[in-house]
């Protein structure tokens, strides 16, 4: 016992303290991960921040100077970037919360045991496989306003001759808001339906002995357990969409007359149109600074919500 003892405080003073080794070997399987985030998310990241705080622009013989926060400056005064951060807003509350409502809805009907189920659940996450872009170009063929399925539909129903859904100004933001809906929805429904079938089913059956209905049985059953769940992909799902860009650009452009001009649209127009790299990243600057105050707001809700349980 006394030799066992000798030899592992020796080995404890020659080495430091307990488990540094294995410190080390940890770090060196983390590397081949960690590297390319730091090159590819965290390097950028920070050379966007510093770009915010010069006038930077496009072409080779322009020279850059340091403004400080000049371009910050020019934001709180830039009408146009505001209404473009309101219709963010607009775009990511309207798309986020059908989104969760459809998708909860869908996720309760695919964990019934129906005839099927696996061909409903494979065709329910088809939107989630296309791309972007292809799921624009495809939606703008349904909104074609001569040869388009939904203006053809309204017609055939009797109910008038349709409408250019994209390019008229109160029917342009409703119309990409429902691509968004149906684009986003497979993701929100898979994550759903996984935190209802780790709800255990004894919970259900012993609920419904004691006369328990539906409504009370998702009320004190089903919620409390996919709570966590349903807040977690609806906290991402709206970053996900104030940060959209692809599906907006391939169906209006921002257009018409800014209606649908989203925050990441924008700065991609004053990048890469105009030119102003400096100005581009301080609304990128701006945009990151939102985007981590809600999800900070998001996980210190979370830290509370299990420190009450």
């Amino acid at each position: 016992m006394a030799t066992a003892t000798k030899r592992s405080g020796g080995t404890a003073a020659a080495g430091g303290r307990p488990g540094a080794g294995r410190d080390h070997g940890a770090w060196f399987l983390v590397l081949p991960a960690l590297i390319p985030v730091l090159i590819l998310s965290v390097g950028p990241l920070l050379y966007g921040i510093a770009l915010a705080f010069t006038d930077a622009q496009s072409g080779r013989t322009q020279s850059t100077q340091w403004v400080g926060t000049l371009n910050f400056q020019d934001l709180l005064h830039d009408t146009l970037f505001w209404d473009s951060f309101r219709i963010g807003l607009l775009w990511a509350v309207g798309v986020t919360v059908p989104q969760f409502l459809l998708a909860l809805g869908l996720a309760l009907l695919l964990n019934q045991n129906l005839r099927f189920r696996w061909l409903a659940r494979a065709l329910a996450i088809i939107p989630w496989a296309m791309p972007e872009v292809v799921v624009g170009i495809m939606w703008r063929l349904v909104y074609n306003p001569d040869a388009g399925i939904l203006n053809e539909t309204i017609r055939d129903l009797g109910l008038g001759d349709g409408r250019d859904w994209l390019t008229g100004l109160a029917t342009a933001l409703p119309a990409v808001i429902v691509v968004g809906i149906w684009a986003g929805m497979p993701q929100t429904t898979v994550a759903l339906l996984a935190g209802l079938q780790n709800t255990p089913h004894e919970l259900h059956e012993a609920a419904a002995l004691d006369g328990a209905g539906a409504w009370r049985r998702f009320r004190t059953v089903t919620w409390p357990a996919l709570k966590p769940v349903a807040l977690a992909i609806t906290a991402l799902n709206f970053i996900w969409n104030f940060n959209s860009f692809a599906l907006v650009y391939v169906l209006t452009n921002g257009g018409p007359g800014g209606r649908t001009r989203l925050p990441m649209l924008f700065a991609y127009e004053e990048a890469f149109r105009y030119g102003q790299f400096g100005y581009a990243a301080a609304m990128g600057c701006v945009m990151v600074a939102v985007i981590s105050v809600l999800l900070a707001l998001y996980l210190v809700g979370r830290l509370k919500g299990d420190q009450d349980r």
